[in-house]
């Protein structure tokens, strides 16, 4: 006990008092300077973090616009240009859901499905896709500047698609799809063999013959049921 009176009695004399105040400024001092520093580390690492998240949008936007510029003339590109593209284009959607931003997914399924329409209407339209490519490239950057206005966008932009898509649309499109497919194999086949391509007017006159086939053929089958139900009558 005699250590903690001998304590208390000099903590308490006059003469210790500058030496508390001191302590007291410099303990103040060191936590101010910890906050501080916290702070600043925190705020660095916060931007280096933004910076990351900004630099790997921008890098799936581009990717994306590129993919949209191969989908405008994806009906002429070859089978293994194809695939690279779907390569970049699905690295691109992984990349875009991956941000850790909201509404990121909405964003990733409205370009797909932008994608997906260009590359349908390639075949037929191939040359009057520009303006879906320059408005899909200012939706997406518009979406990077304001993702959560844009957002919104998309929203409706998905659920007016939901509806406006019904079973027959479906398998017409995906007539559609088949029918590209097939065109292009065959040209790309044809080219490889120094063959000619196949043209459009091509598949018309194609389309048109077989057309007449199924006419003869149906007309054959009427004339033999005919047949078949006077030999009924003569037999009754």
């Amino acid at each position: 006990m005699e250590w903690w009176n001998e304590f208390v009695a000099w903590l308490t004399a006059p003469d210790t008092r500058p030496v508390l105040f001191l302590a007291a400024v410099v303990a103040v001092a060191i936590l101010v300077s910890a906050l501080l520093a916290a702070a600043v580390t925190k705020a660095a690492v916060r931007r280096l973090v933004n910076q990351r998240d900004r630099d790997l949008k921008a890098s799936a936007i581009a990717a994306l616009v590129d993919a949209s510029t191969e989908a405008a003339s994806w009906n002429s590109l070859s089978p293994q240009e194809q695939l690279l593209a779907d390569r970049a284009a699905g690295q691109a959607d992984i990349q875009l859901r991956l941000l850790p931003i909201k509404g990121s997914a909405v964003a990733a399924n409205w370009a797909a499905h932008q994608l997906a329409e260009m590359k349908r209407d390639s075949a037929t339209f191939g040359f009057e896709l520009a303006a879906v490519r320059s408005e899909f490239r200012d939706r997406l950057l518009e979406w990077q500047a304001r993702p959560s206005r844009t957002r919104r966008v998309f929203e409706s932009d998905l659920e007016r698609w939901k509806f406006d898509v019904t079973a027959s649309e479906k398998t017409l499109v995906a007539e559609q799809d088949a029918w590209a497919a097939r065109e292009q194999r065959e040209t790309f086949s044809s080219t490889d063999a120094g063959e000619p391509s196949v043209t459009p007017a091509a598949f018309s006159s194609a389309d048109t013959t077989t057309q007449r086939l199924i006419d003869d053929v149906a007309a054959m089958d009427v004339k033999r049921a005919a047949a078949d139900l006077e030999a009924e009558k003569k037999l009754a």
